[in-house]
């Protein structure tokens, strides 16, 4: 075979045929990254669900004589999302910028992988953090709090469809960035600032109108709200509305990965 058919065959494979065999070798390195640190990348995070649920009860006890249950039982299942968002998202945008960073971006980029083929590797590397770090969570957490999950099925969509909706920002975020002091900005300016303005330690019916009103836009509140009805089965939203708002955000964002990496925008030298 000549040299100008075995690139023109590289470049059928990469840009038409589905690569099984390289779409799950990017999805092992991925779940590898974080599997061979797990004490920093899984049981960090489970650490820091329970400091938060800790605190929160040490400090109504203090102030009230004992933690209200319901109240605990409402707190648990939104640190639990908000694990799962910090983990998807960290997952994907430092596994980008490192190799944009160290210069070796060139080895995932050369390969003969499609630009689906690359957004779905990133993003599914990014969920299965996210999986772990909810089970985790729910696995310490919610026995010690007597709490069970009401709706399985719905805890699990919203689990997944926020993981994804995170990996994808995560992407998106490491694409744009040139160093880490720019992924530093995104997540304190954008993505902590939405996480802890979601409903997480309190129910968005308390809020004035304008600001229920704004919440009702951000995709995080629906990401919480909708964990905490498939576990406590209460919500401030209808969980279907829910959970198409935040399918259509992953839709949008999915596109946008893939159109980036389709045309290297801001990857290639």
């Amino acid at each position: 075979m000549s040299e100008t058919h075995t690139y023109r065959a590289m470049g059928e494979r990469r840009f038409g045929r589905f690569n099984a065999l390289g779409l799950r070798t990017l999805v092992e390195r991925e779940i590898r990254r974080f599997s061979n640190v797990w004490r920093q990348t899984l049981l960090a995070p489970v650490a820091t669900a329970a400091l938060f649920m800790t605190v929160f009860s040490l400090a109504l006890t203090a102030r009230r004589g004992e933690a209200s249950p319901e109240f605990m039982a409402f707190l648990a299942p939104g640190i639990l999302m908000m694990t799962v968002i910090q983990n998807a998202f960290a997952n994907t945008s430092s596994s980008l910028l490192v190799s944009k960073v160290q210069g070796n971006i060139v080895d995932t980029l050369m390969p003969p992988l499609s630009a689906a083929e690359l957004t779905a590797g990133y993003v599914i590397g990014g969920v299965a953090r996210g999986l772990f770090v909810a089970f985790g969570v729910a696995l310490v957490i919610f026995p010690v709090i007597g709490l069970g999950i009401s709706h399985p099925i719905w805890a699990l969509a919203f689990i997944i469809a926020g993981a994804t909706l995170m990996a994808t920002l995560g992407v998106m975020a490491a694409t744009i960035a040139q160093k880490f002091d720019h992924m530093s900005a995104i997540t304190n300016f954008v993505v902590t600032p939405l996480s802890f303005l979601s409903g997480t330690f309190y129910s968005i019916t308390i809020l004035p109108g304008w600001m229920q009103m704004i919440s009702h836009l951000n995709p995080f509140f629906y990401m919480i709200d909708g964990i905490r009805y498939g576990v406590i089965g209460q919500s401030d939203a209808n969980p279907v509305l829910g959970i198409l708002f935040v399918a259509a955000v992953d839709a949008v964002l999915l596109g946008i990965t893939w159109y980036w990496f389709r045309t290297g925008y801001k990857l290639k030298p």
